[in-house]
């Protein structure tokens, strides 16, 4: 049983790889594949890749959670964990913009995507250096922004293929408001990637 959450953990990265192939897939990024695929197999994609995030993003609470509760919490845990948040995160985003570039979704990701990849070369030269940057709780509640918004964009952009009202009056506020959490999310997480930077800053000195 102690092994459960590193499974679950391993999972989130098999899972999260099967999204961003459906996501290029369906985008037309896969050769060989896309141009064999019909319209209904493209939104077929587009709806298996949604699923396989969302259940991705149930693992990376539940992991967390059972690695406490059944008091299995490990090195190789606390390794694999934050790598497979990143490449859900990043995988899904590129996802969302090979489906169609967005303006209100392009900056905000590309924010995200550099925060997490400066993060991760940061941590990499700390611990080089035998220095630790422990996850705050604003970083873990990012995360969770980050998945919310981020499955959020996934609907609207694959809104045809879940076959959902066409009225305008439904599709904009749904719009906005999603682009508007993904903006959000995109403020937090730089907010904590500066935190990050001023603590190894002040370790480093």
């Amino acid at each position: 049983m102690k092994a459960l959450p590193n499974i679950l953990t391993s999972a989130r990265l098999v899972i999260a790889l099967f999204m961003f192939v459906a996501l290029a897939a369906a985008a037309g990024g896969v050769p060989w594949l896309s141009e064999r695929l019909t319209g209904d197999q493209q939104f077929s994609l587009q709806r298996w890749a949604f699923w396989a995030f969302a259940v991705a993003a149930i693992t990376d609470f539940f992991d967390g959670w059972l690695a406490r509760k059944l008091d299995a919490v490990s090195i190789w845990g606390a390794i694999l964990d934050p790598i497979g948040d990143k490449i859900l995160v990043c995988g899904a985003l590129l996802g969302l913009m090979a489906l169609g570039p967005n303006p209100l979704v392009i900056l905000p990701a590309g924010l995200i995507l550099f925060r997490e990849f400066a993060v991760s070369a940061l941590r990499e030269v700390g611990a080089g250096k035998g220095i630790k940057l422990p996850v705050t709780l604003l970083a873990k509640w990012k995360t969770t922004l980050q998945l919310v918004a981020i499955g959020g964009e996934l609907i609207v952009v694959s809104w045809g293929a879940f076959n959902l009202p066409q009225d305008p009056a439904i599709i904009e506020p749904v719009s906005w408001t999603v682009h508007g959490l993904l903006g959000v999310a995109a403020v937090v997480t730089l907010i904590t990637g500066a935190q990050y930077w001023e603590a190894a800053r002040k370790a480093l000195t």
